[in-house]
């Protein structure tokens, strides 16, 4: 990911600023805050903003009306309890924002969580620039055999420059073709002063779905909590996975009692239905294994087993 001598001058005036403040703050997140963390091959993920911090959940859950009234191993355990019992509101008093830059693919697939607040680049207002993703060679894989929505094998070769070379193509030929509707260059500059462009509004639905876009994301801990323990698991698209990833990143900076929390109860965690408890409960008395008898079906009695680390 490059930035624009626009972009670093926009970014080197946000770090230079100071304001004096009597709320709370986060070291940790200090220390990252405005500054791109690069994702896939042109993308970013920056925190513009955040209020609250590791005691605004304690101070929430207690309603009081101080800061660090008890011992930092009771701020930790009363925090740990919250989200083990999946506590809601206490997280919510937490807010972040921030400023991703994302193929338009996987902007349509994010936009699915409905719980946060969201401001996109307006392609009817602006052109887009010309940056598409390629994915690297260990992520140009084959469908999956047996998920409809997951990935096989790697392509190797002749059939991965094959795909790139198609991919690279079809993108850069629609892109010159919206550049070419609108009768704009890529500054915005006008083309050919003998004719109309067409208005950018319609001139955008010619282009690829692997075109970047970039909004401004706003969503409180506990939302953001819940969306990352779907998109920074291990079945997520890779493409949304990485980003997933990089937002952990700057919630263990910004809350690290939470993340802790979360890693072990959430991300490090399983949930066991009625049945597949009553065979854990079974394996601990002695009794073998039986899948017809559990009332599991098959799928379920080999997800349980590799829970367990058994052979399904």
């Amino acid at each position: 990911m490059e930035l624009t001598e626009t972009q670093r001058l926009e970014l080197a005036e946000a770090e230079a600023q100071r304001h004096e403040t009597r709320r709370p703050v986060s070291p940790g997140l200090e220390q990252i805050l405005f500054r791109p963390i690069p994702v896939l091959d042109h993308g970013f993920v920056r925190v513009v903003d955040y209020m609250g911090d590791d005691a605004a959940v304690v101070q929430a859950a207690r309603v009081s009306y101080g800061r660090g009234t008890k011992a930092a191993n009771e701020d930790r355990g009363l925090i740990r309890y919250l989200m083990r019992h999946r506590h809601s509101t206490p997280f919510e008093m937490c807010e972040i924002k921030y400023h991703v830059k994302l193929p338009i693919f996987v902007a349509r697939q994010w936009i699915r969580h409905r719980m946060a607040n969201v401001n996109e680049y307006s392609a009817r207002y602006s052109i887009l620039d010309r940056e598409f993703y390629l994915p690297a060679g260990d992520q140009l894989a084959a469908q999956s055999a047996v998920n409809r929505q997951g990935r096989g094998s790697v392509l190797q070769g002749e059939e991965a420059a094959r795909v790139l070379d198609l991919l690279r193509e079809d993108a850069t030929r629609n892109y010159d073709h919206y550049l070419d509707m609108l009768n704009e260059d890529a500054d915005g500059r006008v083309i050919d002063e003998t004719r109309r462009g067409l208005a950018r509004e319609l001139a955008r639905m010619n282009l690829t779905l692997n075109a970047y876009t970039q909004w401004y994301w706003k969503s409180d801990l506990h939302n953001l909590l819940n969306f990352l323990s779907l998109r920074a698991d291990a079945h997520a698209q890779y493409e949304i996975r990485v980003y997933a990833d990089a937002m952990l990143d700057t919630v263990k900076a910004w809350v690290p009692l939470v993340h802790e929390a979360f890693r072990d109860y959430r991300m490090g965690a399983v949930t066991l239905s009625a049945q597949m408890l009553s065979v854990v409960r079974g394996l601990l008395d002695g009794q073998p294994p039986d899948q017809p008898g559990s009332g599991l079906s098959k799928r379920e009695w080999r997800e349980l087993m590799a829970m367990l680390g058994r052979e399904a």
